[in-house]
């Protein structure tokens, strides 16, 4: 794990860790090409007839056991995240103790 000195820096790069997360989670959800589970399970199912799975079968199985499942929301795989990052930031400064 890389450590960072000085609390400004800190800061600084915790700042941009969550600003890009959420910004990033937000274009990508406003950009997404539907807007109903129906949409969803047409891009999806596209991506996944054309979609080599001997290289990404991590993404496939992702699409075909979690995407393509009924009452899937992309909307709720913000806290997830957001969980994720703010799990590693706590144990970044726990580190530093």
């Amino acid at each position: 794990m890389t450590r960072v000195s000085g609390s400004g820096t800190r800061t600084a790069l915790t700042s941009s860790v969550l600003d890009s997360y959420i910004y990033g989670f937000t274009l990508q959800e406003l950009s997404l090409p539907f807007t109903s589970s129906v949409g969803l399970e047409d891009v999806a199912g596209s991506i996944l007839k054309r979609l080599p799975r001997d290289e990404f079968p991590h993404l496939a199985e992702m699409i075909a056991d979690r995407a393509l499942k009924p009452g899937y929301a992309y909307t709720e795989e913000f806290d997830v995240g957001l969980d994720l990052i703010l799990d590693g930031l706590q144990r970044q400064r726990e580190s530093r103790r």
